[in-house]
Formats: structure tokens, C-alpha cells, sequence
């Protein structure tokens, strides 16, 4: 893992091309009509990647495909249908997938009741397993292919204040190391992009203990971008904009009593400072 810190190092991020097979390659980048998802698709399609744009908001999608010279293709990603037909446009339109970005997600916000719990393990998770069904197929054939998942610090270590989006983040996280784990030697490149915070409506959007917890190391979407342009050209399992995360998630890991009684703390000063 590069020990270069893109919240530090941006312009030297800013030069990096990538990995030499993404000029001409076949992308479908998922939540990208803000924040991370459109500095994604902004600079794959920099370097020459043929990129399509997919959110929910339809406008938005249409926007950033519109900017980028890429194709806007609105809809669900964690219904699917929906994933059915996004793919299947990728296919009709780009003869294919090479690198699919599942990177739509979402964090509830207020209490954590079942409606919060049913849209976050929708979202985080079922996405991606509707996309690994509609792409395994073809890329088992074809021997090559690559998933990007979008899993977020949290599913490496948990977030406090939010319940449905900590444990959602973790299960994403394990699907894609199933994956990983299991389809590798057939030419199945499976990645977790896991930031902490990043500065993009989802983190404006949080409450006073995301805020507190997240924004004094808070990375722009374009230094993300560039983290993932990097990663896709050694095919690292992990890719974490903050590389700090590294040496957290084994702390967690070697003593994981000693890592709860210290997230334990934080939540207590935490409780504190807002009470």
C-alpha cells in the first residue's frame, strides 16, 4: 500500500493515470451523481475510460454524464431490475463491463427503526450482490473482471451514532472478501474502497457525532478519486484514502477488547461534549 497521504500529497495524486488497461475500458459507476461516485466518474473518464452514469437522481446522473462525455443511465441500484437493466445498457452500449463501481450508499439518519435498517441493508448491501449476479456470469466466461465496492472505514471499524450504517458497511465489506476470496484465481479483481471521511453531501448531511468524529480528517472526493486510480493498478484488496485505517483495523483486530473500550471512550466524550 502506498504510504503517500492524499489528504497531504494531491498534487502528486492529481498525475497519477491509473492503470494502463482503463483508456477505452467499459465503466458503470453507481451513485454517481454526487460526491464520491461523480469524482469517480470524472476522472475515469479523464484517462480515457468509457463511463456510464447511474443514480437515482435522474438530473444528476444526466449532469455529470453530460460533463464527462459519458452516458447516463438513471435508476435503482440496489433494486434488481434496476441492476438488470443497467447492466444490460452498459452491455448494449459499451459491449460490456470491465470495472463496475458499486458505490451507492446511504447512511439514515434519526432513529435507527426498521425502515432505516431495511434501506441501508437494501442500499450497502443487496447492491452489490444484484451486481455480482448480473456481472459473474460474463466475467466467469470471459476470465477478467473487476468490482469496486464502495465500503466505507465502517466496515472496517464501526461508526458510532449509527447503527444501520455501521453493521450494513461491515456486511459489504465481507461480501466483497467473499469474493475476493473465492473468485480470484478465475480473473476476478474484487477491491473495497473503505475512506473515512469525505467531504460530499452524505457527510453534510450527518449529525453532530459524524461531525465531530469525522470532519477534522475529512479528504476531498477528488483525493478519493485518485486513491482509486492508483489502487486499480496494483489490485489491492483494501484502498483507504486515509492509510491510518491500516493500522487502526489491526489494532481491532490483535486486541479487539482494548480497541471497544477506546471506541467506548469516544462515545463517552462524545456524550459529553454534547450534553
Amino acid at each position: 500500500m502506498s504510504t503517500a497521504d492524499p489528504a497531504t500529497d494531491g498534487a502528486t495524486a492529481g498525475r497519477r493515470q491509473g492503470a494502463p488497461w482503463l483508456p477505452g475500458a467499459a465503466v458503470v459507476v453507481t451513485g454517481a451523481g454526487s460526491g464520491i461516485g461523480a469524482a469517480l466518474a470524472e476522472r475515469l473518464a479523464a484517462v480515457g475510460a468509457r463511463v456510464i452514469v447511474n443514480d437515482l437522481d435522474a438530473e444528476a446522473a444526466q449532469a455529470v454524464a453530460a460533463r464527462i462525455g459519458g452516458h447516463a443511465c438513471p435508476g435503482d441500484a440496489a433494486d434488481p431490475a434496476g441492476v438488470a437493466d443497467l447492466v444490460d445498457f452498459a452491455r448494449r452500449r459499451l459491449g460490456g463491463v470491465d470495472l463496475y463501481c458499486a458505490n451507492a450508499g446511504v447512511a439514515p439518519a434519526g432513529d435507527a427503526d426498521d425502515r432505516a435498517w431495511e434501506t441501508a441493508w437494501r442500499v450497502n448491501v443487496m447492491s452489490h450482490v444484484h451486481a455480482a449476479r448480473e456481472l459473474l456470469p460474463h466475467w466467469l466466461a470471459a476470465g477478467r473482471g473487476r468490482l469496486l465496492v464502495t465500503a466505507s472505514a465502517a466496515g472496517l471499524l464501526t461508526m458510532l451514532g449509527n447503527a444501520p450504517y455501521a453493521v450494513t458497511k461491515h456486511a459489504a465489506l465481507s461480501f466483497a472478501e467473499w469474493l475476493r476470496a473465492t473468485y480470484a484465481h478465475r480473473g476476478i479483481v474484487v477491491q473495497a474502497l473503505c475512506p473515512q471521511g469525505v467531504r460530499t453531501p452524505m457527510l453534510a448531511a450527518g449529525d453532530a457525532m459524524s461531525s465531530a468524529l469525522l470532519d477534522a480528517t475529512a479528504v476531498t472526493t477528488d483525493q478519493v478519486a485518485d486513491c482509486v486510480l492508483e489502487a486499480l493498478d496494483d489490485d489491492r484488496f483494501l484502498v483507504l484514502p486515509h492509510p491510518q485505517v491500516a493500522d487502526w483495523y489491526a489494532h481491532r483486530a490483535a486486541d479487539p477488547d482494548r480497541w471497544l473500550r477506546g471506541m467506548n471512550r469516544l462515545q463517552q466524550q462524545t456524550e459529553h461534549r454534547d450534553a
